[in-house]
């Protein structure tokens, strides 16, 4: 156990150390690149089992349902994919985010 993890003195705390990861998806209108932050938990947040949660800093799907890639895993490399996975699997179609969708004007 890495020493980092004593400072916390409560689970409610949520103390993280941060891992950052870069990913080019390949779309015929050209490259996107995103930032995958994975969050490694002291101790699993109140409700979760798992101490490793990455998500990704864009939206994806925008046209359909918006989603923000995310993945839960036991393992930097389990939630790291997890989040990878839905970053594949739909498609970037802009910066639209449910929140600039609901903007007056929009």
């Amino acid at each position: 156990m890495s020493d980092w993890k004593f400072a916390q003195k409560e689970v409610s705390e949520e103390l993280a150390l941060l891992h950052h990861f870069s990913i080019k998806k390949n779309q015929k209108d050209g490259d996107i690149d995103f930032l995958v932050t994975v969050k490694e938990f002291a101790a699993p947040p109140k409700g979760q089992y798992a101490r490793f949660f990455a998500q990704a800093d864009k939206f994806v799907n925008q046209g359909t349902a918006p989603i923000l890639p995310t993945g839960w895993g036991n393992s930097l490399l389990d939630a790291l994919c997890a989040c990878v996975r839905m970053i594949r699997q739909f498609p970037y179609e802009g910066e639209t985010t449910p929140a600039a969708k609901s903007a007056p004007g929009a």
